[in-house]
């Protein structure tokens, strides 16, 4: 779609920070914007107004979201805040380093953005819904998006500040999901990423209460919404994504419903994105999170007994305090015995308001460090051999974009695609030496001819 750009409408910037999950708010916020005439600016100086939406997880996140705001105030004055740092005593904590922001608004909080946005830069007379396509604005690339289904948790973990941030989980109904999802793959999306704070969790909050889509009644639950999702991925040919998954019981359901054909026929992916943060029992209870690593390992087992494609990536955190030797120990014999596909690893590091800065024992820096290392030593082992495994087979792949790559001294044109296994900006890569021609959003079939510990190297088949 071609944008007219009219120099009568007002200009919002708009920086993006945090998650997924923050970064669908962005597309909503930027969707109403849009559907009220408002202009979409590239740059600080072609803005009239900068909004910044804002990550509060970790301090490193904290760092760069006032750093964000700092660089919008200088270069062009005009800010409004809104996301999880925003949240942080009722916007005071933001007001506090950057006092001349206009207005500071939690996450999720579309109306009260575009108030604060209305009062300092009026919208325009005539309102243009035309100007916006079915699915809103996407920040994504044109060919996946994210599909938020929730907002908020349950979880009280003692690393974690989310609940105070974004509140307890609120599921979203299941027949808007469904249409939302319906609009994206009608655009043309080919691949569905499905988000939330508790993906598993779906529909606990409202006791799986009856919704309908186009006059059918569904039960919100997970493995409903998973069947529906599976039933438009097949019928448009694109892949659907699960993220945020804990194992419980009821997943079991959900991962029935894969299967390998996915791959080249569209519907749910044989993938599961589930954070698991530790093994050891000890540390898992001063997490305040399930300490049954022995059910995950058994659940694991069964999974892959039932979808030997089936691909698992997890989270974890090394150093929380009072880790001890032994109990990263466990973790590293976790991670050889659950064989996961994809890990990522995080030191630990406080987050201000989180319940687990109150415990003793806490774990120099170099130790964490140290054990980081270790951790991603053993993983990338595992990854590496599990990759190699794939050699000689035949995949369908995403093309995600085009590359330069070095040949000896000679520059040449690869493509950049995603195998089933692998989640954009988060996992690894399928590098097509011979990609040149292919266009990003196509599904093509290529050999795999060589692995790395993360990437696959291939050929089109």
């Amino acid at each position: 779609m071609t944008l007219t750009r009219t120099s009568s409408s007002p200009r919002i910037g708009f920086v993006s920070l945090g998650c997924p999950k923050a970064l669908v708010d962005s597309e909503h916020i930027l969707s109403r914007l849009k559907a009220e005439g408002y202009d979409i600016a590239e740059s600080y100086q072609g803005a009239d107004l900068v909004v910044v939406n804002t990550c509060g997880f970790i301090d490193a996140a904290v760092a760069e979201s006032l750093d964000a705001i700092g660089e919008a105030l200088a270069e062009n004055g005009k800010v409004i805040v809104t996301g999880c740092l925003g949240a942080r005593d009722g916007g005071a904590f933001v007001r506090e380093t950057h006092p001349r922001v206009l207005a500071v608004t939690g996450p999720y909080a579309t109306d009260k953005v575009l108030q604060a946005i209305h009062a300092h830069l009026p919208r325009p007379h005539e309102p243009f819904v035309d100007l916006i396509p079915p699915q809103g604005i996407k920040l994504t690339p044109r060919h996946y998006a994210y599909l938020k289904i929730s907002e908020g948790c349950n979880h009280h973990c003692t690393f974690c500040i989310i609940p105070s941030l974004r509140g307890s989980l609120v599921s979203f109904p299941i027949g808007n999901v469904v249409h939302e999802a319906e609009k994206l793959l009608n655009a043309g999306v080919r691949e569905l990423l499905v988000v939330s704070q508790d993906t598993g969790a779906y529909g606990a909050d409202i006791r799986y209460r009856i919704g309908f889509h186009q006059g059918r009644p569904l039960k919100t639950r997970i493995a409903v919404l998973a069947q529906e999702l599976d039933a438009l991925g097949r019928a448009h040919q694109a892949w659907i994504r699960l993220h945020y998954v804990y194992p419980y019981p009821h997943v079991d359901d959900v991962v029935a419903l894969m299967c390998d054909t996915a791959e080249s026929d569209g519907g749910l992916l044989p993938y599961l994105d589930m954070p698991l943060q530790h093994a050891s029992p000890r540390i898992l209870k001063a997490m305040q999170r399930p300490a049954a690593p022995e059910k995950v390992i058994d659940r694991i087992r069964i999974w892959r007994r039932a979808l030997p494609q089936l691909t698992l990536r997890s989270t974890f955190i090394v150093g929380f305090p009072g880790e001890t030797e032994e109990d990263f120990s466990t973790l590293l014999q976790f991670l050889e015995e659950a064989q996961l596909d994809r890990v990522g690893a995080f030191p630990y590091s406080p987050v201000n308001g989180a319940a687990a800065n109150a415990l003793p024992d806490a774990v120099p820096e170099e130790i964490k460090q140290k054990r980081l290392e270790r951790f991603m030593a053993a993983q990338a082992a595992i990854s590496a051999q599990r990759l190699q495994n794939k050699i000689g087979q035949t995949l369908t792949v995403l093309v995600d974009q085009q590359a330069e790559a070095k040949q000896g001294r000679k520059k040449t044109v690869i493509a950049l695609a995603r195998s089933t296994a692998d989640a954009p900006e988060i996992d690894g890569l399928v590098q097509i030496a011979d990609g040149h021609h292919l266009l990003p959003g196509t599904f093509v079939k290529v050999n795999i001819e060589a692995a790395t510990e993360h990437d696959l190297i291939a050929r089109v088949g």
